[in-house]
């Protein structure tokens, strides 16, 4: 008896009847077909975006080999593994899992340093690209819930590096977390209460870790994959931004198809990020926990740092003078601690809730899909300049004793100098950014209407010397003129024939924000600019 063997056209019915049941029952491909036509812009500010999320990619593939060797119990175990100078010392179940990793896994090491490369590259990408989304002007109408998407992504990232590089329970993440206890219990009223409940107990408690491992391989991920989804979903729906050029509309982006163009592309970018990280984790040692030891609070770790997205948190500790705290109603009220805490917090408040400030003050209702050159809105850079400015001062202030003895400088001296950054450098960096702009700004104007500096000098019949300039191309033409400048808004009674505190707060605004500004160059302008040259 024979058995048939089914022939090609037999597998390939096979293989549509099921793509069939599929999709009848999914409507798979119609969703195929309609993002394989979105356009994907290739300028290249967007690959930030991407690396972030290939680096998040990374991070949760490396953290799932991780899970598989990490204990996290603060039990007490005597230390019996490879690394001989730590033998037979008395540390955690956590920090002795760690140094099994490092040492008696095949590839544990690799894996554990690609992970925190990758970790530090992912708050890093998310920094930039927000910077990027920030200067352009992408956050603005239909994208503002985006934004506060992307901003809390940012801020989730930091939490998920933060307990992650608490969780080996050594010198550095010990000391780290006598930090973080001695802000916790700086708050009036529910300090002490809350740091028990983290900690279960006195500092350093018998439950942080565990609880830090819950959060770090459980809730923050969940939350970051959602965030990341929603994030993508908007960003299909309300489409990419682009820069100007001929031919393109606030909704006609120019790029390639996602499908199979750019797939293609993002999917060799992948191994590209891929391969740097794992490049850099064979190459450079990060946190080396087996130098610094098990945590013990009676040594004090000198020079040692956390790592520079959550510095600016200790930088804004260190800054502060001594004496801020005094005794009422029998409690210490410490506001060396809360002053740094409520600074901070207005800040990330003002950050995620710009694209809201700037669309109450521009009265601007519109959608924009056209990203703006930062030098067109001289104001909103000169702001994003002041704030960059405050944060990299609260950065700089978490390596003040590095800086100190390095330098061979006092650690007063480093101290304030960088308060006085802090307090009056961001308004000399809104200043000098707004200059910037406008010069910039008038420089493109004056390319525009004459073009540019071609070196060839000829003299005329007359004997006058000129300098022959070469007049731009259609593409660069229209990139130096296709922006809009808002005028500041007029006060206009209400309904009822008043104008009411909030209308004056806003005209206030409206006029420092547009106050200073630069026309773009007029068609009538560029048609006589044009006759000049000619005659």
């Amino acid at each position: 008896m024979s058995t048939a063997t089914p022939t090609a056209p037999q597998r390939r019915s096979a293989t549509a009847a099921a793509s069939n049941y599929i999709d009848e029952r999914t409507s798979l491909s119609v969703f195929v077909k309609e993002l394989g036509r979105k356009a994907f812009p290739d300028h290249w500010s967007f690959l930030l975006g991407e690396v972030a999320l290939f680096s998040f990619v990374v991070v949760l593939i490396t953290g799932t080999f991780l899970t598989f060797f990490f204990q996290a119990s603060m039990a007490e175990v005597e230390y019996d593994g490879s690394y001989v100078p730590l033998k037979g010392v008395e540390m955690s179940v956590a920090m002795a899992s760690t140094l099994d990793i490092s040492f008696d896994i095949r590839g544990g090491l690799f894996v554990r340093q690609m992970h925190h490369w990758g970790a530090l590259l992912f708050v890093a990408a998310i920094g930039l690209h927000m910077l990027r989304v920030f200067f352009t002007g992408a956050f603005r109408k239909p994208r503002e819930l985006n934004w506060v998407i992307g901003f809390t992504m940012f801020i989730l990232a930091m939490g998920e590096g933060f307990t992650g590089y608490s969780l080996p329970d050594d010198l550095l993440s010990g000391n780290g977390l006598r930090i973080i206890d001695g802000m916790i219990k700086g708050i009036p009223l529910i300090g002490t209460w809350t740091s028990f409940l983290l900690f279960g107990g006195e500092f350093p408690g018998t439950a942080i870790v565990g609880r830090l491992y819950s959060l770090h391989i459980l809730l923050l991920p969940a939350l970051l994959v959602a965030l990341v989804a929603v994030h993508l979903l908007f960003v299909v729906v309300h489409k990419h931004t682009h820069y100007a050029a001929p031919g393109r509309t606030q909704q006609n982006a120019v790029g390639p198809p996602i499908l199979p163009i750019y797939a293609a592309k993002a999917g060799g970018f992948f191994f590209i990020v891929f391969g740097v990280l794992a490049l850099i984790a064979s190459m450079f040692t990060i946190n080396p926990i087996w130098n610094y030891g098990p945590y013990d609070p009676s040594p004090v770790s000198a020079g040692t740092q956390p790592d520079w997205y959550i510095g600016f948190a200790d930088g804004a500790l260190r800054l502060i003078p001594p004496g801020w705290e005094f005794v009422w109603l029998d409690r210490t009220w410490s506001f060396n601690i809360l002053v740094p805490l409520i600074a901070l917090g207005l800040f990330i408040l003002l950050v995620v809730s710009y694209p809201f400030i700037e669309a109450f003050v521009t009265g601007d209702k519109r959608e924009h899909h056209i990203a703006d050159r930062p030098r067109n809105a001289p104001t909103r850079t000169a702001i994003g300049a002041a704030g960059v400015t405050f944060y990299a001062g609260l950065w700089a202030a978490a390596s003040s004793d590095i800086l100190a003895t390095h330098f061979r400088l006092t650690m007063e001296g480093v101290i304030h100098a960088l308060q006085a950054v802090v307090l009056i450098g961001p308004f000399i960096a809104y200043f000098i950014a707004k200059r910037v702009c406008l010069a910039l700004q008038k420089k493109d104007r004056e390319i525009v209407l004459h073009g540019y500096e071609s070196g060839r000098i000829v003299k005329l019949p007359g004997g006058e010397f000129i300098e022959v300039h070469q007049p731009l191309d259609e593409y660069d033409r229209w990139k130096l003129v296709s922006y809009e400048t808002n005028q500041p808004l007029m006060l206009r009674p209400n309904d009822r024939g008043k104008i009411t505190v909030a209308q004056k707060i806003r005209a206030g605004m409206s006029r420092w924000f547009f106050e200073d500004r630069i026309a773009p160059v007029t068609k009538g302008e560029l048609e006589a600019s044009h006759h000049s040259s000619q005659h």
